[in-house]
């Protein structure tokens, strides 16, 4: 019986259904399948699949190969460039079950001088997704294996002000990675706005777009200013979904991090840090960091947790040599400020001692400003909420300021900037201050106290020879306010008070005779000796307003000389106008009997005579001797005898 009509009809449709793709092949090659492919490539991602060349095929299971020439895929039209992909040759391998299960797996990939554009666009897009809207994060081929002779990767983001463009090519094993091959590349472009080149290996180059797998990279660069050197992992490139690397920095500041981190960080020294950057989810750790800052060094951890209104960074920081130099930069003072600050402190207590010898002085520093004036730049401060601790075991560079354990707690929050408490060790006694900048304010609202406890006055000031032996201690307290973009200006608008006190002590008689300008006493002591006498008490009071300090009281009295001022400091110009005035206790035969003219800058400080009155006397000593030779020391006679002070009620 024979077949039914039916069924020849379906086995010859059969028959040829199979032979047609032979017929095809044997006339035309693999090429008839470039249309379909070119089709359903649009049909799914809605952008175009040219292929230039001959295609060919390699039948086998699960994967067969598909091999062409001039490959070209397009971008997305947001786009800013034209193509995603451009190669001269590939070869693929795709793996027809998880294909029909919708899953685009591609074993392995060879490129020839291929040229690969990867972008970021606005609302999440990245042109990587094969989705028609470049957005579901599941929509791109998972490649196995890469391999590449050479080629160029780009990656743009115009949000975030990238833009990089990578030569990169295969090195088997560069990295490690057994699932795909290394590559090696040099870069050069930009990284948030900021001008970066350099060069380093990583792993399979598509790998870097898996959003769930660790991507092996080893790095060495600049970006900007800042030299950068990383050796570890990053999970997702755009989204920087996790990372884990060994990660060193060198850079002229830490303020310049600003544009690569987005949050503020206070101006420094020339800098470099080791350490290990982890991060997941909203926290970002560089932990166990250790290295320098201009020439101290550093060390400890920081933390940037980005779960809040904004990032919120606590760090825990740890110096065991600290140069005082190298806080300078973070308070706005120029280069030498503090240097020349602490010398003419010095220098001023030495002229006034010693008021003989001031043309012998030699004024410290070419600046006419020791107070620091470069501005804070508060329009970062709102980037940042901030909780740090830095304690410094030792200070260096201080010079004639003898200071020691420095503990810091800077606290940011909403814009206000506040050192509570700023503590360290000064002259043997301790300081302790709270202050307060307000950011929110232009200018910056500021409020200062001070407090000074038990500072030595032998090592006050230790580069005074006659003042190392002496026996007192230092107590006082300051409270200020003002405003202004710099320390200086706000100094310079400040309101408030200074009081330093002084009760009992000793101190040199030598010193005490010079500043009284005891001629006689001088001579007789120095062809004896030295000795320490009583000190009874030393107050320095001063009302400050708009900037200009005002002495209320100004008094040091030993048990032979009284010492009073009376004059101002202002803190705008950093000039000097006191008047120091001398009161012998006990009848000198031979002494100048002029006050002490202290003038000048802060910088350059100047001490003198009057010369008005020691000329005066000079003239009445030269008439007087044409009457008697005897009669022309009675000029120079300082019969005292001044009185004690009232320490107490001025203490009081």
């Amino acid at each position: 019986m024979s077949p039914p009509h039916w069924l020849k009809w379906m086995a010859g449709a059969l028959l040829a259904a199979l032979l047609l793709p032979v017929v095809l092949i044997a006339l035309f090659g693999w090429n008839w399948l470039r249309a379909p492919i070119e089709r359903m490539v649009e049909q799914r991602t809605g952008r175009a699949l040219t292929i230039g060349g001959d295609l060919q095929v390699k039948l086998s299971w699960p994967a067969p190969i598909f091999r062409a020439a001039g490959l070209r895929f397009a971008n997305p039209a947001w786009a800013h460039e034209a193509d995603m992909l451009v190669a001269d040759g590939v070869e693929v391998s795709v793996n027809l079950p998880q294909l029909l299960g919708g899953t685009l797996v591609l074993p392995e990939v060879r490129l020839r001088r291929p040229l690969l554009n990867l972008e970021t666009g606005s609302g999440g897009r990245r042109n990587w997704l094969l989705d028609r809207s470049q957005q579901d994060q599941g929509a791109y081929a998972r490649v196995g294996r890469l391999l590449l002779d050479s080629g160029v990767l780009g990656y743009e983001d115009a949000a975030g002000k990238t833009s990089i463009r990578a030569a990169i090519s295969s090195a088997a094993g560069a990295t490690g990675d057994a699932t795909g091959e290394g590559v090696v590349f040099n870069a050069s472009g930009s990284f948030r706005g900021m001008p970066l080149k350099g060069g380093g290996s990583g792993g399979a180059v598509l790998a870097i777009l898996d959003e769930g797998k660790p991507y092996p990279l080893k790095l060495a660069g600049m970006v900007g200013p800042t030299s950068v050197a990383a050796d570890g992992s990053i999970t997702g490139l755009a989204s920087l979904a996790a990372v884990d690397m060994k990660i060193g920095l060198k850079g002229t500041s830490l303020d310049e991090l600003f544009f690569l981190l987005g949050i503020a960080l206070p101006a420094t020294r020339p800098y470099s840090t080791d350490g290990r950057l982890v991060h997941s989810g909203k926290i970002w750790r560089y932990e166990k960091f250790s290295g320098r800052i201009g020439a101290s060094d550093i060390a400890g951890s920081l933390e940037v947790s980005t779960g809040g209104q904004r990032p919120a960074l606590t760090a825990e920081l740890v110096s065991q040599r600290l140069d005082i130099q190298d806080l300078g930069p973070a308070v706005g003072a120029r280069p030498g400020s503090i240097k020349r600050a602490r010398s003419a402190s010095a220098l001023v207590a030495e002229r006034s001692a010693a008021p003989m010898d001031v043309q012998a002085a030699v004024a410290a520093g070419r600046s006419t400003h020791v107070l620091p004036d470069l501005p804070f730049k508060t329009d970062r401060w709102n980037s940042v909420d901030a909780e740090v601790k830095l304690t410094a075991r030792s200070i260096v560079g201080a010079g004639s300021w003898p200071l020691d354990n420095v503990v810091v707690r800077l606290n940011l929050r909403d814009e206000v900037l506040k050192l509570e408490p700023l503590e360290f060790g000064m002259a043997g006694g301790h300081l302790n201050a709270d202050i307060s900048l307000d950011g929110r304010a232009d200018p910056i609202r500021a409020s200062a106290r001070v407090r000074v406890r038990d500072m030595r006055i032998a090592r006050l000031f230790p580069d005074v020879a006659l003042n190392r032996n002496s026996v007192g201690r230092i107590n006082g307290e300051v409270n200020l306010t003002g405003s202004g973009s710099s320390v200086g200006r706000m100094l310079a608008t400040s309101q408030g008070k200074v009081r330093m006190a002084m009760a009992r002590g000793e101190i040199s008689r030598l010193m005490m005779e010079q500043a009284g300008l005891h001629l006689w006493e001088i001579l007789e002591i120095k062809m004896t000796s030295d000795k320490l006498i009583h000190v009874r008490c030393g107050v320095a009071d001063f009302d400050i307003k708009a900037g200009i300090m005002q002495a209320n009281v100004l008094i040091f009295d030993t048990e032979v000389t009284t010492i009073s001022g009376t004059g101002s400091i202002d803190l705008g110009s950093e000039k000097l106008d006191l008047v120091l005035n001398q009161k012998t206790k006990n009848t000198s035969p031979l002494a100048l009997r002029s006050p002490i003219l202290v003038r000048g800058t802060l910088a350059r400080p100047e001490a003198s005579v009057d010369r008005g009155r020691v000329a005066a006397r000079a003239i009445g000593a030269v008439a007087l001797a044409l009457i008697n030779p005897l009669l022309a020391l009675l000029p120079l006679i300082d019969a005292g005898p001044g009185q004690d002070s009232d320490c107490a009620g001025i203490l009081r």
